[in-house]
């Protein structure tokens, strides 16, 4: 794929894009917030619920919602609601063969936790393919897709944005990466021609895709 070469710097979102949402692992951590609120707040399951997605709408994370409007303490938190069984996320050989053999370095973008995002590494077989892991503890627990995340992110390693390229499974996510001047992939099962402007190119496949950039 000779649109890529001039890539140096290949970031990639964990959840739903390193592997597929049919994993539904955000189910299992959906059920967990839930339970977590309700221990803690001493709410209904269904006011949880309503909290959640709301909270989720309109910071971007439930955690987020929960810090700013109730104080909550992220730690106990995220450890709660990522002891959660990996086992739906398959070993996949190809994936990681494919991203160890990209030319430049590989980093790990995600909204989740550095344990969480090695639990899934370990299940596909990618551990050792990526330079290093930037969680949501590193972004002082501000999530995509506001600014700052990326800019912290881009600065902590030294990343120049024109020759990055970033995958993402939410579209509005590629926003300001787009806007920052890097190439963006959006990963999951989407209309091509109904895509906005700031994504560049959406793959169903992402080792078929990874495997094209070195052909």
């Amino acid at each position: 794929m000779n649109k890529l070469n001039h890539i140096e710097t290949w970031i990639f979102d964990l959840d739903n894009t390193l592997y597929p949402a049919s994993c539904k692992l955000f189910d299992q951590i959906a059920v967990r917030m839930t339970d977590y609120m309700v221990a803690q707040m001493n709410i209904s399951a269904s006011e949880a619920t309503k909290l959640r997605h709301g909270y989720f709408k309109k910071y971007g994370t439930t955690l987020r919602g929960l810090m700013l409007e109730h104080n909550f303490e992220p730690h106990g938190f995220l450890d709660y609601v990522h002891e959660i069984d990996y086992s739906p996320v398959a070993h996949h050989p190809a994936l990681g063969t494919a991203i160890a053999a990209l030319p430049g370095r590989k980093l790990v973008f995600t909204a989740g936790t550095r344990p969480h995002a090695m639990n899934v590494l370990a299940r596909l077989g990618c551990a050792d393919v990526f330079e290093d892991i930037f969680d949501i503890t590193d972004c002082h627990f501000i999530p995509k897709p506001d600014a700052r995340p990326y800019e912290i992110f881009l600065k902590r390693h030294a990343v120049a944005p024109e020759r990055a390229i970033f995958f993402e499974d939410i579209q509005d996510n590629l926003i300001v990466p787009r806007s920052l001047g890097m190439t963006t992939v959006l990963v999951g099962s989407h209309d091509a021609a109904l895509l906005p402007a700031h994504v560049d190119y959406v793959t169903d496949d992402l080792a078929e895709f990874l495997d094209g950039v070195l052909k």
